[in-house]
């Protein structure tokens, strides 16, 4: 018989609760203990996303198998356990719920600089800049709101092209610039998606690309082809950042490229905050000079910073 996600839910859950009198996890957490258990080279799987097929095997499993070896536990996210555990899962569940409500106490935009590192690898090579609504000029009550987002990123071409090239490319044309939109979120459930999701429509539909950036989400199938479903109907993108390894983190829909940037709406962002205004300068500079200040934008911490920022803010 063939080795399936589901038999490995079996292995992890019986390995976690002989290892750490643990009942429960996630699905994304059930595929991180199958690496750690080295039980994950047990099944053949070529997929980038092999926690999203766990998901997806173990509701259909509990809908529609009477005989299922596995139950559902709490919300936001929905973790899994066996049958034969539920009373120890339930029990411990409302135990650790307890205890991230008095622990786990950072902010959105304690997430930033976890954001940052991430957009500065390779899938997007861009700087961030956090921008501080407080320097959002006063007007009537509502006609600021979800105006800006709270990130906006910048690809600059300069170590892509060789200086002739950019020379060149100037010469007929604009360089090729790219901004990003952010709008950070601590967690995406049913409760709130629809509500986040169009506030990053509407404060990040001006950008060459705008995402909706979360920490943790809900693994539900119904759930993410919602997620899919929205990218598809107004091209926002969706990313879910891992704590424990921020090259891993995961890019659920990517964002519709523009090729165009809504210069309108950026003119009206600059007039309305102070952050916006000033980057705008920064890269006007950074294009004229071919340098860019990277003091002007956020912090990109090493390995060892980083890690110490996530422990000191309890974030997981």
């Amino acid at each position: 018989m063939t080795y399936s996600f589901l038999k490995l839910t079996e292995e992890v859950l019986n390995e976690l609760a002989k290892r750490e009198q643990k009942y429960s996890l996630p699905p994304k957490k059930i595929w991180e203990k199958a690496c750690e258990y080295n039980l994950d080279k047990k099944i053949n799987t070529s997929g980038k996303t092999p926690w999203q097929s766990i998901g997806a095997q173990l509701y259909v499993d509990i809908r529609d198998n009477k005989a299922t070896l596995f139950a559902k536990v709490g919300e936001r996210p929905t973790s899994f356990t066996l049958k034969k555990n539920l009373k120890f899962a339930e029990k411990s569940n409302i135990n650790e719920d307890n205890t991230e409500t008095t622990e786990s106490k950072f902010l959105e935009k304690d997430l930033h600089p976890l954001l940052s590192q991430f957009v500065s690898g390779e899938r997007f090579r861009c700087l961030t800049k956090t921008i501080d609504e407080k320097k959002s000029t006063k007007q009537a009550k509502g006609q600021n709101e979800w105006l800006h987002p709270d990130l906006i990123g910048i690809h600059y071409p300069f170590n892509d092209f060789e200086s002739e090239v950019l020379d060149f490319i100037k010469s007929y044309t604009t360089l090729p610039i790219k901004l990003y939109s952010f709008e950070m979120k601590r967690e995406l459930n049913w409760a709130h998606l629809k509500e986040y999701y169009f506030q990053a429509v509407s404060n990040s539909s001006w950008a060459n690309e705008g995402y909706l950036v979360t920490l943790k989400y809900e693994t539900e199938p119904a759930f993410i082809e919602e997620l899919h479903r929205l990218n598809n109907a107004f091209g926002i993108g969706v990313i879910s950042l891992n704590p424990q390894n921020i090259e891993q983190s995961e890019i659920i829909c990517p964002a519709k490229a523009r090729d165009t940037v809504d210069w309108d709406t950026l003119n009206r962002l600059s007039k309305a905050n102070k952050d916006v205004k000033e980057l705008i300068t920064n890269i006007k500079e950074s294009v004229i000079n071919k340098r860019i200040k990277k003091v002007e934008y956020d912090k990109i911490f090493d390995e060892a910073e980083l890690k110490k920022f996530i422990e000191d803010k309890k974030i997981k």
